[in-house]
């Protein structure tokens, strides 16, 4: 009798506490906004971060393509964001969206950068709760002073190649 029960303490129990925590992790959406003050479709030394915008995480049915899910979070000062998710999404499609900028002046959602694809469970072999969407911008109408000069720097880097 006391085999059995370490055998059950040993085998059964370890499974039960790994179960356990699987169900009980929240997944958490981290990211970046920013301004692009150049007008250049990527981020330069003149990007600036981007306070108080709104991104909304959306989830997808794979199948249908019917929304099922959205939640949405602001940026923080330095333009970072934190989408916190209770619920898995594996058979899901989930991206991160920019929804609204808080600058009247870098308002244009940048072509290519206004979304980013998030895998959203736990069940992929990947240990952290914490899932990156790449980084997402808005642009400015016309571009900054000094962005004429600056964008001349990467055209020589490519004359180079």
């Amino acid at each position: 009798m006391a085999k059995v029960l370490l055998f059950i303490a040993l085998c059964v129990l370890p499974a039960l506490v790994s179960a356990t925590r699987i169900l009980n992790n929240q997944l958490v959406v981290e990211g970046y906004v920013y301004c692009d003050t150049c007008r250049a479709g990527f981020e330069t030394p003149k990007t600036r971060s981007l306070a108080d915008a709104m991104v909304r995480l959306v989830c997808s049915d794979r199948k249908s393509g019917q929304v099922v899910f959205k939640k949405e979070g602001y940026t923080d000062k330095t333009g970072k964001y934190q989408i916190r998710v209770s619920e898995d999404h594996l058979d899901q499609i989930c991206d991160a969206v920019l929804a609204k900028s808080s600058q009247l002046g870098c308002a244009t959602m940048s072509p290519g950068r206004e979304r980013a694809r998030v895998i959203l469970t736990n069940f992929n072999g990947i240990s952290s709760t914490t899932r990156y969407a790449n980084a997402m911008g808005f642009m400015v109408d016309e571009p900054e002073a000094g962005c004429a000069e600056m964008m001349k720097m990467y055209q020589e880097d490519e004359e180079d190649v």
